[in-house]
């Protein structure tokens, strides 16, 4: 098991991924602020479940697999960035709808938010290059990953929560009329975009 030290390394270095804002808080937040907080809670199951994925993926060696291709990581890294930039679309098409927009099925929701996580570049190098950092090898790795997953996914959840009431609460209060619904989503459609330009041009630059 981990020691005291690492659970609280691994803590802190867990709330400043999750609490700074990338795809996932994104998608949690613009979900909430159009449909309401139960299509935030949808998306932000749908976050939790990517990552899910990727911690089993570094328990059973996947991720270590992937950090030894970088061409498996550019692949991961242009969808990602290709998906984050559809979304920005299509968020921008819904926001120029006149009428009410119409309210997406929460399955899909918490779909296209396990989509998200799994193609969510921050989250990827997370696990693949820097989850590694706080494993000994010279002890049995899959225990050690659940340990740490379990801090990860409670810190994750808690964080997501926060950004789900708070922007409900926002939406509540301030997103009442049709022009200001309207111009969340072309913010959020915009952001969408450009955290996608952002993931390919990082790319670009290694």
């Amino acid at each position: 098991m981990p020691s005291t030290t690492t659970f609280a390394l691994f803590a802190l270095a867990t709330f400043l991924l999750t609490v700074s804002p990338g795809p996932g808080v994104l998608y949690v937040t613009a979900r909430t602020l159009s449909q309401g907080r139960a299509a935030g809670f949808a998306s932000m199951f749908g976050i939790e479940a990517g990552e899910l994925a990727w911690l089993t993926a570094a328990a059973t060696g996947l991720a270590a697999l992937l950090s030894a291709s970088s061409a498996a990581l550019e692949v991961l890294r242009w969808c990602g960035a290709a998906y984050l930039v559809y979304l920005g679309v299509q968020r921008w098409r819904r926001a120029e709808e006149p009428a009410e927009p119409r309210r997406a099925p929460l399955g899909r929701i918490f779909a296209q938010g396990l989509i998200t996580q799994l193609l969510n570049p921050k989250v990827s190098v997370f696990f693949v290059a820097f989850l590694p950092q706080f494993l000994n090898p010279a002890q049995p790795i899959t225990p050690q990953v659940a340990a740490l997953g379990v801090v990860y996914i409670a810190i994750a959840v808690a964080v997501d929560v926060s950004y789900v009431l708070g922007a409900a609460a926002v939406a509540g209060r301030f997103l009442s009329s049709a022009s200001a619904r309207q111009r969340a989503g072309r913010v959020a459609a915009t952001t969408y975009v450009a955290l996608g330009v952002a993931a390919a041009a990082s790319g670009i630059k290694r």
